[in-house]
């Protein structure tokens, strides 16, 4: 036994530190593996890639294959790094990475560029991983729920401005320069009296110039916001908006994500800069694209409750759960809607002393553009009721209640949300679509956008719902069986194409299941290796 205090590493000077290839850098069972196989079996001149259509070499240097540089961000947003400076360092030095690029080591502004520019297809290739995810079972496609978190950006909120805080910087510059105009008078007055000893007390006047110079600023961008329908000018990210959800106020945006029920995996998501109210139809439609379902269940809080929302999901075979929204309460103590009670048979109210309201012939269109019919009471009535102190205030001679359009589709969901099952279904919401938000927050650290912009953030984010959906998926099935299933996709892929592009899958399906069987010989693969094109 050698004595000595501690353990000795190996000498830097000998001849074969690392192993003599690049494949034995990473084990059989590395998830680095998956990575590659999902990649090399994705059709990326179908999803858009730049570059990807690209045949022969062309004047200058060739462009890096975009499947090379999808797979380092895959493998970078996987493992928590998204700069793409720290993604070309790691590039140089990971073992892993070594191994999943081939040596390659791309600068970080083409690594940036590759986020930058192919956005749109980040997007698909989310959505065709659902797809996936769909087609081997792990999705269930009948139950869903929809939440939006906020997610910093790029931009600090000092840098966005509202109407109001607009009009108190003006007020605020116009202070300044009124102090400033009384300073100048000063200084000119006394340099009057007193002898030039050539010392510069400051030029006051330029500094009232600049100060004017940022009042029209100002002034410019408070009347573009009374022109236009934003409410709020971000200097710094152009999309970017100040938004608020509990005691939480970002400069960012909203991630609206709908998660399936059965694994917690996201089958839809987009990112917006508003509230979650009016995104309720909008992200049950998507849901539904990507299931390829007739009907469909979805949950949502009530900051989601919209009539027209809840009227187009019925028109669209989608079942929505959301709580109802019974606003203030009482205001000032008289009676609100909800104590007037509806006769579908005589198509009157009935007020909390029992007379009835009665309708009018017109429907009206209220302040948000909804059409609907008024229910008026009679003023000798009104006039005589022992409660009208409880329900008109000193102005009303009479009350009047108005009654949506479509208000049957509401009175259907109060009924469906008083049942028990919507009790246990609205138990189940938060845990269903708070579980991505919460890895991908938490554990990834992933709590804002490196990117500025709707379509670079967009692709930033289909980025993090990808690594999510694919962590997920390796965890589920296993490394085995997911690679099983990608070689499956991949020749079910290979017999949707003809020619050209048939030849070019047909390599990539059997190098994966070259690979895969190479690990483990499973039985029922041996016969599909046979399969080429007739």
């Amino acid at each position: 036994m050698t004595n000595r205090p501690f353990k000795i590493g190996e000498s830097r000077d000998q001849e074969s530190l690392l192993p003599p290839r690049i494949e034995d850098y990473v084990g059989p069972d590395n998830p680095v593996r998956a990575i590659d196989s999902y990649v090399s079996a994705l059709d990326l001149a179908k999803h858009g890639f730049r570059h990807a259509k690209r045949r022969g070499s062309g004047a200058g240097q060739p462009p890096y294959d975009p499947a090379d540089l999808l797979k380092l961000y895959l493998y970078g947003y996987l493992n928590q790094i998204r700069s793409s400076r720290r993604l070309e360092r790691e590039a140089c030095r990971n073992l892993e990475l070594i191994w999943l690029l081939k040596n390659l080591r791309p600068g970080y502004r083409t690594i940036a560029n590759f986020r930058k520019e192919n956005w749109a297809a980040l997007k698909a290739a989310n959505r065709s991983f659902a797809l996936l995810l769909q087609e081997i079972g792990l999705i269930g496609g009948t139950l869903v729920a929809v939440d939006g978190a906020l997610f910093h950006g790029n931009a600090s909120k000092d840098s966005i401005f509202t109407r109001g805080k607009l009009a108190k910087q003006i007020a605020k510059l116009d202070e300044e320069i009124e102090a400033y105009g009384k300073s100048l008078d000063t200084n000119d007055a006394a340099e009057a009296k007193q002898p030039d000893d050539g010392k510069d007390g400051g030029d006051v006047g330029d500094k009232i110039k600049e100060l004017m110079a940022r009042r029209e600023r100002a002034q410019s961008d408070l009347e573009n916001l009374d022109k236009g329908d934003k409410g709020q000018v971000s200097k710094t990210d152009s999309d970017a908006r100040l938004l608020s959800k509990g005691d939480q106020t970002i400069a960012g945006y909203n991630v609206q994500s709908v998660v399936d029920d059965k694994y917690k995996l996201i089958i839809a998501s987009e990112v917006v800069n508003r509230s979650d109210t009016g995104h309720l139809h909008m992200m049950a439609k998507a849901a539904k694209e990507v299931l390829r379902v007739e009907a469909l269940q979805i949950l949502a809080d009530v900051g989601y409750y919209n009539s027209e929302d809840i009227k187009a999901c019925e028109d669209d075979g989608v079942t929505a759960y959301v709580p109802l929204h019974h606003g203030n309460g009482k205001k000032h103590g008289r009676f609100t809607r909800g104590d007037f009670t509806y006769n579908s048979a005589t198509d009157t109210y009935q007020c909390p002393a029992g007379q009835a309201l009665h309708p009018t012939k017109k429907l009206w269109k209220n302040t948000s553009g909804r059409m609907e019919r008024r229910y008026l009471a009679s003023l000798a009535t009104c006039g005589i009721c022992p409660l009208k102190a409880s329900c008109l205030s000193a102005k009303e001679k009479s009350r009047r209640v108005s009654r949506w359009e479509h208000e049957e589709v509401l009175d259907r969901h109060r009924q469906r949300m008083a049942s028990e099952q919507a009790g246990q279904l609205m138990r189940r919401r938060s845990a269903i679509v708070e579980h991505p938000f919460g890895t991908l927050k938490c554990r990834a650290g992933y709590q804002h956008f490196l990117v500025r912009g709707f379509d670079k953030v967009r692709g930033e984010w289909s980025l993090m719902a990808l690594c999510y959906n694919l962590t997920r998926a390796l965890n589920i099935l296993g490394f085995d069986d997911f690679l099983a299933r990608i070689a499956e996709w991949a020749l079910a892929a290979l017999h949707a194409t003809s020619g050209e592009a048939r030849g070019a899958w047909e390599a990539v399906s059997l190098a994966l299941i070259r690979f895969w069987t190479m690990m483990q010989p499973w039985p029922e693969i041996a016969p599909r290796r046979a399969l080429s094109p007739p």
